[in-house]
């Protein structure tokens, strides 16, 4: 823990936190949501009350008459509905921008990372499991890589190399080169940003579903959602991918390798969705 935390103190442009999502999440387990404090917790932050207004009054959703304010815009869409919003969109600021120490492009991570959400988020409503919850584990999956891309400006040269000439996956490789790895760094700073331990699980073992007990279904939601997302081309940089993970993932899940295209499918058209919403450039 102490050299997950040391490795995040000598970043010198640490990602802002995205301070509501920890508290939106609270409101998500109980039983009955009060408006109000989802109002309340929105309206800290101008930049996110003005997209979930942009989104409720979007032509888009074939909204006759505006909502009038962000209750109004709360009343009509639901909860989850804005929740995934205010999590894209604050998570979006934070993974939006080019990564060239891991040779990601401006908007590449984004749309990574709401991919797989995307997809985690669809195997979790047919298993009746905590949509957002997944969907949240999902787009945050890869904030580590943040981190490390500062420090792998210098060596990410010499990690392709190892990885391609040792057959290592590129999380083998991150831990040989830096002692550490993505999803550790992202686990910590989940940790670090006060998010509940089964997201912090969750992204922590994303490459490892079945070491993230007692939250391994959640682990694994995540690890097909982050699979699906660069089987359907939306990865960067080095394709390096380990699939040692899949069968143990479908398993814990309860699904057939056999529904996976099924999901890819159905991925592309939500993806389109959520990329037309926010207006997301391609």
């Amino acid at each position: 823990m102490r050299e997950l935390d040391e490795y995040i103190d000598k970043v010198k442009t640490l990602p802002p936190a995205p301070r509501v999502l920890p508290q939106l999440l609270k409101l998500l387990g109980q039983a009955d949501i009060d408006n109000s404090k989802v109002v309340e917790l929105i309206t800290y932050d101008p930049s996110l009350t003005a997209m979930v207004l942009q989104v409720c009054n979007s032509a888009y959703l074939g909204v006759a008459t505006p909502a009038a304010d962000l209750e109004e815009a709360v009343m009509r869409l639901g909860f989850d509905k804005v929740y995934q919003i205010v999590a894209a969109g604050s998570i979006g600021r934070t993974i939006a921008p080019a990564q060239k120490g891991y040779g990601i492009g401006e908007v590449e991570l984004w749309k990574h990372s709401v991919t797989a959400a995307v997809a985690g988020e669809l195997m979790a409503k047919d298993n009746g499991d905590d949509q957002s919850i997944v969907f949240t584990a999902a787009l945050l999956h890869d904030i580590g890589k943040i981190i490390l891309a500062q420090a792998l400006g210098q060596v990410y040269s010499k990690l392709i190399e190892d990885a391609e000439a040792n057959q290592y996956s590129l999380l083998e490789t991150e831990k040989r080169l830096l002692g550490v790895h993505h999803a550790e760094i992202g686990g910590r700073l989940l940790d670090r940003w006060k998010f509940p331990p089964n997201m912090v699980a969750a992204v922590c073992f994303h490459h490892q579903p079945g070491a993230a007990m007692p939250y391994e279904k959640l682990a694994s939601y995540v690890y097909l959602g982050n699979m699906i997302a660069h089987f359907l081309g939306h990865g960067y940089g080095h394709q390096a991918f380990a699939l040692r993970g899949r069968a143990e993932s479908l398993n814990i899940l309860g699904l057939s390798p056999e529904v996976l295209p099924s999901y890819m499918i159905q991925t592309v058209q939500s993806f389109q969705s959520v990329q037309a919403l926010l207006k997301i450039r391609s």
